[in-house]
């Protein structure tokens, strides 16, 4: 694959109610591309609330399940090489910890196999927005979970920035950072 055909693989991570989904639709249309929707929503949804240690395998699976198909749309669309992703096997690593203290291996070496091209992270700055799936309001939990989030940036090497603000703010800097990566 020439590298004008090569696709950019970014991941937007982050607690609950950090603007994640609203980021990879904004940065979605800006760029005129697709994104990759969160397959644990979809699976909560049809499923409940209650999951168990084992859901979250199967949310694995879905998630790289809607990334495999969109990678696939990208290869033979004639737009935009960028492919944008919220949430993928981090979020699902760190949700694993902090419930149930433990993680499926197959989790983990899902994210030793996977590589992407940068992650943004969402700050926990934007305020909580209730909805029936979404378990940590407080905003002690919001940055403790951010705290384990950005301890898994550090501890990899793809590139990341932190993306803070308001949700203008915040799709600036993002924008910023993609324009930075394509270059």
């Amino acid at each position: 694959m020439d590298e004008k055909k090569q696709i950019k693989k970014i991941v937007v991570i982050g607690p609950e109610s950090t603007g994640k989904s609203t980021l990879c639709v904004q940065l979605a249309a800006h760029y005129q591309t697709v994104w990759v929707r969160e397959y644990a929503r979809e699976y909560l949804e049809k499923n409940g609330t209650g999951y168990s240690f084992d859901d979250l395998y199967k949310i694995a699976e879905g998630q790289l399940a809607g990334e495999k198909i969109a990678y696939g749309e990208l290869r033979i669309a004639n737009s935009p090489q960028l492919l944008f992703i919220d949430t993928n096997l981090y979020v699902i690593k760190v949700w694993s910890e902090y419930v149930f203290n433990k993680i499926d291996n197959r989790i983990l070496t899902g994210i030793a196999q996977r590589k992407y091209d940068m992650y943004l992270l969402c700050d926990v700055d934007l305020p909580w927005v209730k909805d029936d799936l979404r378990e940590y309001p407080d905003l002690h939990t919001r940055k403790k979970l951010f705290h384990y989030y950005k301890e898994e940036m550090t501890a990899q090497d793809t590139p990341w920035v932190i993306i803070s603000g308001d949700y203008k703010e915040r799709l600036r800097k993002a924008i910023e950072a993609v324009d930075q990566l394509i270059g």
